[in-house]
């Protein structure tokens, strides 16, 4: 059977001034020019006024150009089927490459992607989230763009266009004008969603967009009759044509077909005829029109209209129940009616397996609406049957089981499952979620209700967190004979409520079923999840004695499997806390990375692996802490956790670069995870992170108001969240309020957090100096009450051992203590932090003890430090108090990366030494800290131990080893690290 096509080119009328920015913007981007580049156009109008029409011609002058095409087009029956639209214009390019090819072509984002393309099937393990999925097919797209420039990306009817990938496209769109890409996009503008404004708000090189299409004028109408039927049509009946079409260019092109059909003269006599013709093609109009094409031809069309677009020919004719012969002649008869065309320009041999689809999407849309209700049901419950019988999988028949109604088949929940299974692996979750809402109302048989609520839950857990809650109780209320899954759902209901800042409800889920589970190791996993939530309550009230059972129950525990790792973590964080001796921190620490601890396990948290790296830091081992950190996140890229996990990556990677003494690098990675935690959310657990580590930061530079604006545009202050932050997001407000001189706000803000720390025994000034800032807002006041809590804060800096934090503390207390006891105090401090990783605060403490002792040598040395560390207020200061005593200005830092002759030599004399200083040895394994000792004049405690060992002098004044102190901040470790940090490096 050989047909005439039914679509043919014609002339586009009033569509001159498009077409000419259609043409400039090609011509930059395929052009020599050497500020040739993409753009973003915009085409917006209802329907029918010829935006796929003009698409189409865009496309041939792409081709014209040998631009490479990439084209999709949205369609109102595949909204629900997730990354429809990515998969049109990305899988025609990859097509037929091997499996082999495609990995080495994508790389690690092969099995982040390609899921979602449709090339590999999800594997088994965490899915990436919607971030890192965007973040990858952005490296998929763009990847494209650069092979095969120049690109025309075209996407029609993008109102219908699928969320994710709509989504996507419209963060995408900036990109275009810095690549060889022109994206052309086409729209109803009363039906694009929210989340693809970019699309009405993007300028293009040829102007703003979107650019409006209008309906043609009479003349133009005029044109088209008489192009159709002949220049003999008088102007009465043209007139007429446009007044009967509106001016719509689809109605126009459609009523003259009609009037050729009819063999009606185009003369003014037959212009009241005309309105008829038109209401024929649209709406009831056309509706009777089908139905005058015979049942089996209707059932076709109404097949097809359920389909979408695309559609194989005989899929719609097994949803029609018709045979392979009356397909084709339905099919004949709807392409001779201008109903439906052919997808692809197949030959006639093959017009069974050429893809079908409607004229208009107005066709399409009527005819879908016309079918009776109930029958539609039942032809999307036929089509879910015949997707999955044609092996197209659970995925594509979903969309159209949303559409049906409940009827208690335990079909329907299955194949629902398993298409939310795959979008949820695919990185699509709220595609999963309706899914599995649809699943739960069908509904599932009664032992199967708590595992659909369970997975409901899992997939709701990024977007909706409080129906998240409802779902998993709900799955508990539920009888579960199944020990796994109920324990599943009780970590998975502790998380949710977690991460929504509810860690006191968490820790009560929890705690409700540890007694009722009788699996030994069942039981120590729920305790475990237990004593991590309530590590991270800030308003915790049993801390201490959590504490003591925590200890009891880690000590016992040989670290056989990941869940008493788990443990073993925790209480390595939880002595940190406590301030308990360095090396029972270390000890636990170690124990838990005897064995490889993976941050991107499938059922667990990165929580755990977190808080041992930053134990690492605490205790002075921040070159250790920076290796598990750039191993954790480069899981973290591997997975596609490119949201929160990333963010939290990146921010606590520049925490310890400032704990370090390099500030610039610190502020490049919180921007980095501050640009991560923005796209996550603000008022997020994240966001507070990367905000407080950059606040920190900024003041090191000196920068207080630039850190006090960004603390206000982004609302850092009260309320502070109940999550426990690090570094504390109450007592960094108070540091910025000190650093701006508001002496009585911050003393109050640390006040409150002396009334929350001290309570749950958290007592370590090198993780939290709130007395050390206390001091210096009080001393003004009450010098006396000053020396106390710093005192205080320095015998507990003793206590745990880190010479960072007795460092610290020697020069706070010797900020407010008398004149005369301040320069022995920074002797020590110096002493002290140069055989430590901590370069700021060395340059600190160089800077207050050469400013005390007017001391031209040690001043120099502080200017170097302060420059190396990128403290540049600091710096500034500290040279203008150098000159300012006639001394010499010094040369620029030279810092390397990497150890010089010199250093190395440095710091393996120092292992070989075997001796380190007093200060900085500590008891191995004790329980608990040691009681501080009474105070002192000065506020001060007990006299400090003389500070000996290689490198330091024991004779009054500063005299270290400048080689071994650069050596140790380089390789991120304290003289008691050396040995190991000297065994992993590698020059």
């Amino acid at each position: 059977m050989t047909e005439r096509r039914t679509r043919i080119r014609r002339t586009l009328v009033e569509r001159e001034t498009e077409l000419a920015i259609v043409d400039e913007a090609l011509d930059l981007l395929a052009g020599p020019a050497p500020d040739g580049g993409g753009a973003l156009l915009a085409f917006s109008g209802p329907a029918g006024l010829g935006k796929t029409t003009l698409l189409a011609e865009l496309r041939r002058r792409a081709h014209a150009r040998s631009c490479t095409v990439l084209a999709a087009r949205g369609g109102e029956q595949e909204q629900s089927q997730p990354f429809h639209v990515a998969r049109q214009l990305i899988q025609p390019q990859l097509a037929g490459t091997s499996e082999q090819e495609l990995r080495a072509a994508l790389g690690s984002w092969y099995s982040i992607v390609g899921p979602a393309l449709g090339l590999c099937a999800p594997e088994q393990g965490s899915p990436p989230d919607p971030q890192g999925l965007r973040d990858g097919l952005d490296w998929v797209l763009t990847h494209l763009v650069v092979k095969r420039a120049p690109v025309t990306l075209v996407l029609d009817d993008a109102h219908w266009a699928d969320p994710e990938s709509l989504e996507w496209l419209a963060a995408y769109a900036p990109r275009a004008e810095h690549l060889p890409l022109l994206l052309v996009v086409a729209y109803r503008p009363d039906e694009l969603p929210a989340h693809a404004d970019a699309f009405r708000t993007l300028p293009g090189r040829a102007g703003q967009r979107p650019l409006s299409l209008a309906p043609l004028t009479e003349p133009a109408v005029a044109t088209l009759v008489r192009e159709a039927i002949g220049e003999h049509a008088d102007d009465a009946f043209c007139k007429e044509a446009w007044a009967v079409t509106t001016g719509n260019p689809f109605e126009a092109v459609e009523l003259t077909a009609k009037i050729q059909d009819k063999g009606l003269a185009p003369v003014e006599a037959s212009a009241p005829l005309l309105r008829d013709l038109a209401a024929a093609q649209r709406g009831s109009g056309l509706v009777d029109r089908l139905e005058r094409l015979g049942p089996s031809t209707v059932r076709f069309a109404w097949a097809c209209a359920v389909l979408g677009t695309a559609i194989p020919q005989d899929l719609a004719a097994r949803v029609a129940a018709l045979g392979a012969e009356e397909a084709v002649d339905a099919t004949g008869r709807l392409r001779d009616a201008r109903i439906l065309s052919a997808a692809t320009e197949a030959p006639a041999t093959e017009e069974r397996d050429a893809g079908l689809e409607f004229v208009h999407p107005l066709i399409a849309t009527a005819i879908y609406r016309a079918i009776p209700d109930a029958l539609r049901v039942a032809l999307h419950g036929k089509a879910a049957a015949a997707v999955i019988d044609a092996g197209l999988g659970p995925s594509a028949a979903a969309r159209h089981l949303l559409e049906t109604h409940p009827e208690n088949d335990p079909w329907v929940v299955r194949t629902l499952r398993e298409a939310a299974g795959e979008n949820l692996r695919a990185g699509a979750p709220e595609a999963a979620r309706r899914q599995l809402a649809r699943a739960l109302r069908e509904p599932p048989d009664f032992d199967e209700r708590a595992a659909v609520l369970y997975e409901l839950g899992c997939a709701s857990l990024l977007t909706e967190p409080a129906n998240t809650v409802n779902h998993l109780r709900a799955a508990l209320a539920e009888p579960v004979d199944d020990p796994a899954l109920r324990q599943g759902i009780v970590i998975r209901l502790a998380q949710v409520l977690a991460h929504s800042d509810r860690l006191a409800e968490a820790s009560e889920s929890l705690a409700r079923e540890i007694p009722h589970t009788h699996d030994v190791r069942a039981r120590l996993r729920l305790q475990s999840e237990q004593f991590m939530w309530d590590a991270f309550n800030a308003a915790e009230t049993d801390s201490p004695a959590r504490s003591r059972r925590l200890a009891r129950l880690a000590d016992r525990l040989t670290g056989r499997d990941l869940t008493e790792r788990y443990v073993i973590g925790l209480r390595a964080w939880d002595a940190c806390l406590r301030g308990e001796p360095v090396d029972v921190v270390l000890h636990h620490a170690g124990r838990v990375l005897e064995r490889g601890f993976s941050w991107a396990y499938e059922d667990r948290g990165f929580e755990v692996p977190v808080l041992v790296a930053m134990a690492h830091m605490y205790a002075d081992r921040p070159g250790r802490a920076d290796e598990l950190f750039e191993a954790g996140t480069a899981e973290f890229e591997r997975q596609g956790w490119r949201g929160a996990h990333l963010s939290f990556g990146y921010s606590l990677r520049a925490y310890i670069r400032f704990r370090r003494g390099r500030l610039a690098e610190a502020e490049e990675l919180a921007r980095a995870g501050l640009q991560l935690a923005e796209r996550v959310g603000r008022g997020t657990p994240v966001h507070w992170y990367t905000i407080a580590i950059l606040i920190t930061t900024l003041l090191a530079r000196g920068r207080t108001e630039e850190a006090w604006e960004l603390a206000r545009e982004h609302e850092f202050g009260r309320p502070f969240p109940a999550a426990v932050v690090f570094p504390d997001s109450q007592t960094v407000y108070a540091e910025l309020l000190l650093a701006r001189g508001d002496r009585k706000a911050a003393a109050a803000e640390l006040e409150e957090v002396d009334r929350r720390l001290t309570p749950r025994g958290i007592q370590n000034p090198a993780w939290c100096p709130w007395q050390l800032h206390l001091a210096r807002s009080v001393v003004g006041e009450d010098p006396e009450r000053a020396r106390a809590l710093a005192g205080d804060a320095l015998r507990r800096a003793r206590a745990f051992g880190a010479p960072s934090g007795i460092g610290q503390a020697l020069r706070v207390a010797a900020e407010v203590a008398a004149p005369g006891d301040r320069a022995e105090l920074l002797r020590e401090a110096v002493a002290v932090l140069a055989v430590s990783p901590a370069g700021y605060e060395l340059a600190r403490a160089l800077a207050a003890l050469g400013t005390e002792l007017r001391d031209e040598d040690v001043l120099t040395r502080a200017v170097v430090t302060a420059r190396e560390c990128g403290a540049d207020a600091l710096a500034a200061e500290v040279t203008n108090t150098l000159l300012g005593l006639g001394g010499a200005l010094p040369c620029g830092s030279s810092w390397e990366a990497g150890l010089t002759e010199e250093e190395l030599r440095a710091a393996r004399s120092a292992v070989g030494s075997e001796r380190v200083p007093e200060t900085t040895a500590h008891p191995r394994h004790h329980a608990e800290a040691p009681t501080p000792a009474p105070e002192t004049d000065a506020g001060r405690g007990a006299e400090p131990a003389p500070v000996t060992g290689p490198g330091v002098s024991a004779e009054p004044g500063p005299h270290p080893d400048w080689d071994l102190s650069t050596a140790c901040r380089k390789l991120g470790t304290d003289l008691t690290g050396l040995p190991a940090a000297l065994a992993a490096y590698v020059p």
